[in-house]
């Protein structure tokens, strides 16, 4: 085989995809910064990677994003109405303290929704629910929240819209072969995987998952709180009586945080702040022993003896939950800022007791630590409180919260926008994306959505990173690198079938998918895999499907897909945990997509 000789434009492109590869590898900005850097970079070096103003920006008029928008929207309309928690309750009913059926429960919920509603939707949506699932029934998190994220994977795959991967894919393929994807393309592929998955987590998968977490019934107890939660008065003599509480806290340079104020049988939480501190007051307090016996001396405080700080004890306010966890979603504008710089106490009214992230538990001088995406934050604060921040996107509330604001009346309309959508792209009545925008407004006309909710639905990070790696794909074509790539790929045909060359992009890609994002995985590699088709005289759209499936399923780590991510602190999972369940899964994925992609498609 004769490798294609390199242009000085592929070079600058190969120089580009390392540099991103870099960055998105280690995330020192965020991945849509880095997408859109990407785009730039390709305009800036136009004459060379033959990328004009109008092609560097093409990403953003692309069907595929465009669909990937609207598609955000339709899922935001179904979850506004409730009916996904409603179906979560009422199976949870029936599993009791079954650790077999409550993990069967889970992927056969998140499996088939992921299919007709964005996957990372889905288990955004069904988090609370597995984790209370988890709780009542005496099972530890960790048994059930990684099978909660593959599974959401693999359904994904049922359908063309579960994904955005799937969708960016389809656009990619109808551009490069004239053949995109239908809505139901590959859902018998999609079954097939999904069906096997479910059974290695079930006989397999659920032996090498974790107990990070032991089932306790107090959030408290999960976090190890009992030495580092306790009860004080305030002393008649006490220095600190006639200041605000926000004026105590500013003056001390204890590592304490006031988080409750019992005064006269009644329980005040946040916003604490104004309060005028009185003699006889009892505040429930956050800091560790040592600093407690420094503190009673020095602002005149008794301890209260043989008081332990519970859950039933910070809920005494009684109106609703008042102590929750919530995951830093991974496009949250905290991530990289910590609790004194984001002003959470006084933003959200809301005290954060204690940081998981992943296995490590951390409980003493927070608010300098910079936050991490997948960080799950233990916080108090009023019903109120929880109930905005439940609606705020920085975050997922990792427990049931009541939501009294769900259109139920609105069910029976927003199923049948998102069926009506499936089925005008199913029959080829309209395109995709233009059945999934009428739909989007036909959630906003029908009151599904309020207007000001379609802003709120999108993941705006990802319809940048979608619109800055689409005209890289461009790039690899008009300069070559992507011929290049795809000749030095192929040099394995010499030892490999076809077949065997379709199995080493499906690992290829699943290795990238692991490092850097889906997305970027299936723009840098489905141009090279069609060249590298049409070099073997294989099927092209074979090799597209193979990448397509492959960068849907980052099962090795926990920052190759956002749903990992997701679960990671609430399981209390460590890095390996995903390498030891993912690894042997990923595998298996590749022989049975590899092998299922030739029976159905052939090669």
């Amino acid at each position: 085989m004769v490798v294609t000789a390199l242009d000085p434009g592929a070079l600058v492109v190969f120089a580009i995809i390392l540099v991103a590869l870099f960055l998105f590898a280690t995330e020192p900005v965020p991945v849509d910064i880095t997408a859109i850097g990407i785009m730039v970079a390709l305009m800036v070096f136009g004459p060379l990677t033959g990328i004009t103003p109008e092609d560097g920006i093409s990403g953003f008029a692309s069907p595929a994003t465009v669909t990937v928008l609207a598609m955000f929207i339709l899922s935001y309309g179904i979850q506004r109405t409730g009916v996904v928690q409603m179906l979560g309750t009422w199976v949870g009913r029936y599993t009791r303290e079954s650790e077999s059926r409550q993990l069967f429960a889970t992927m056969g919920i998140v499996g088939p929704i992921s299919g007709f509603i964005n996957n990372t939707a889905a288990v955004a949506i069904l988090l609370p629910m597995v984790t209370d699932l988890a709780h009542k029934g005496r099972t530890s998190p960790s048994k059930l929240l990684i099978p909660l994220s593959y599974a959401s994977m693999f359904g994904g795959m049922l359908t063309l819209i579960g994904t955005s991967t799937s969708i960016l894919a389809s656009d990619l393929s109808g551009r490069l072969l004239g053949r995109s994807f239908t809505m139901f393309e590959f859902t018998q592929l999609g079954a097939i995987v999904t069906v096997v998955g479910i059974i290695y987590l079930l006989v397999v998968g659920r032996f090498l998952l974790p107990e990070r977490i032991k089932p306790e019934e107090d959030l408290t107890e999960e976090y190890q709180m009992a030495e580092y939660l306790t009860e004080v008065v305030v002393r008649k003599d006490s220095p600190i009586i006639g200041q605000t509480v926000q004026e105590a806290l500013k003056e001390t340079d204890f590592d304490v945080d006031l988080i409750q104020l019992i005064r006269n049988d009644a329980v005040f939480l946040e916003p604490l702040g104004p309060k005028t501190i009185q003699a006889g007051d009892i505040f429930a307090v956050r800091t560790d022993r040592r600093t407690l016996v420094q503190l009673l001396d020095a602002e005149g405080l008794d301890l209260l003896p043989e008081v332990k700080v519970t859950d039933e004890e910070l809920e005494k306010m009684g109106e609703g939950r008042n102590l929750v966890e919530m995951v830093v979603a991974p496009s949250s504008a905290l991530v990289g800022q910590s609790l004194s710089t984001a002003n959470f106490r006084q933003r959200y009214d809301a005290t954060v007791l204690a940081v998981r992230r992943g296995g490590e538990l951390i409980r003493q001088r927070m608010d300098n630590s910079p936050l991490r995406a997948g960080d799950t934050l233990l916080v108090q604060a009023t019903t109120e409180s929880i109930n905005r921040l439940s609606r705020n996107r920085n975050f997922i509330i990792a427990q049931e919260v009541e939501r009294p604001d769900y259109r139920e009346s609105k069910i029976p309309i927003a199923v049948g926008i998102v069926v009506g959508v499936v089925a005008l792209a199913a029959l080829n009545v309209v395109p995709i994306v233009v059945s999934a925008l009428g739909g989007a407004i036909a959630m906003v006309a029908t009151g599904c959505l309020r207007p000001p909710e379609v802003y709120e639905a999108v993941q705006w990070d990802v319809i940048f990173l979608l619109a800055g790696v689409i005209p890289l794909g461009i790039a690899m074509e008009r300069t070559g690198a992507a011929e290049l790539l795809a000749d030095l790929i192929v040099m394995s045909a010499d030892v490999l079938p076809a077949i065997g060359v379709l199995g080493v992009f499906y690992i290829g890609t699943a290795l990238l998918t692991n490092i850097i994002s889906n997305n970027a995985s299936v723009v840098l590699m489905i141009p090279v895999a069609i060249q590298a088709a049409a070099d073997i005289d294989a099927n092209a759209f074979s090799f597209v499907l193979a990448v397509t499936f492959a960068a849907s399923t980052a099962f090795m780590t926990p920052v190759g897909y956002q749903t990992n991510l997701f679960v990671y602190g609430p399981g209390g999972y460590k890095f390996m945990d995903f390498v030891k369940v993912g690894t042997p899964l990923q595998l298996v994925f590749a022989v049975v997509t590899t092998v299922g992609i030739y029976m159905i498609w052939g090669v």
